[in-house]
């Protein structure tokens, strides 16, 4: 009788939501969806393989049956309105749920797939966690794709809601993680100092002072966070001065090496640079926090075969030894 009584009063609710679906062509999601995260008519409409009108014809539709607009051209991109920027992440959500349900959760042949991975990156940690990994789908996934967007802040879950599979981030003795998210994580690294050859004041031993009186070039891919080696330094008491902030990393190596700029950098990445520019590596001259890179996921992906292969490969491009699988 109690759960009569439930369905009871859950009818009304049941109907009104039902109704709302009735009226909408599911398959719209996908485009909403497909947009949201490209921003670009062309790019969503080639991941959905469908022709540019064809794929406006869509976007025409969904409009119409939701009573806005939801994208409009600003500038280059197509930006979302308030109303599709409520609708996002649940719509990027339910999506990922149906995908996850309605697959084969038990078999996935990398040789014959066509999965589509999708990682959140900096392009600093793209740089650091992928290179291996591409070669080892190449290899054994030749119909495989994988997807590189751009991540949005060190809210790790922001991210993974947004749709991505997995992001390649770092981890550090004070960001905390959140309960649901699994993490792969690599072998701990140190901070160095990279500065061009040649440089008139460093000589072979680098000191605090030495290092403080430096312009610095800093990385800082969301705008809004702070270098945690300036949080390290200020919570020494020291702050140094910041000449020049990137959002990417890929300019920093031609300025430290046209300049004397100083930029302070985890350990392998810095041995890596010194390889392939006029560089020399110095040790920090104080103690700096510990970079973790790390692969994070949702634990409610584990059961599934595409994901696990995929764990697999990051896991042995990472580390040796991994924490959590």
């Amino acid at each position: 009788m109690a759960t009569l009584h439930v369905m009871q009063t859950l009818h009304p609710y049941l109907h009104a939501m039902h109704f709302a679906l009735r009226r909408l062509d599911l398959n719209l999601l996908l485009v909403f969806d497909a947009l949201h995260r490209w921003r670009s008519v062309t790019a969503a409409a080639e991941e959905l393989a469908l022709s540019t009108s064809a794929f406006s014809h869509a976007l025409s539709r969904l409009r119409t049956a939701l009573h806005d607009e939801l994208f409009l051209r600003v500038g280059g991109s197509m930006q979302p309105t308030p109303r599709a920027q409520e609708l996002a992440d649940g719509i990027s959500q339910a999506l990922q749920l149906l995908a996850d349900r309605i697959g084969d959760v038990h078999e996935f042949d990398p040789a014959t797939s066509e999965h589509t991975f999708v990682f959140a990156a900096t392009d600093f940690t793209t740089y650091a966690l992928l290179p291996s990994v591409v070669t080892a789908v190449e290899r054994e996934a030749p119909g495989v794709r994988m997807r590189v967007i751009p991540s949005q802040s060190r809210d790790v879950l922001a991210d993974l809601v947004q749709g991505a599979h997995f992001v390649l981030g770092f981890s550090d003795e004070v960001s905390p993680v959140p309960a649901d998210i699994e993490r792969l994580e690599a072998p701990s690294d140190d901070y160095v100092v990279v500065a061009r050859r040649g440089h008139p004041r460093l000589g072979k031993r680098l000191t605090l002072k030495r290092y403080l009186a430096e312009h610095h070039v800093v990385v800082r891919p969301w705008r809004n966070e702070a270098s945690v080696i300036d949080t390290a330094l200020a919570a020494q008491g020291h702050t140094r001065m910041v000449a020049i902030e990137l959002p990417s990393v890929m300019a920093a190596p031609f300025i430290v090496t046209g300049t004397d700029h100083l930029i302070t950098l985890p350990r392998q990445a810095a041995r890596q640079l010194a390889a392939s520019a006029q560089v020399v590596v110095h040790e920090a001259p104080f103690p700096t926090p510990h970079y973790i890179p790390t692969a994070y996921y949702q634990r409610r992906h584990m059961h599934l075969a595409w994901h696990r292969w995929m764990r697999n490969r990051l896991l042995s491009a990472i580390a040796p030894t991994i924490k959590s699988a």
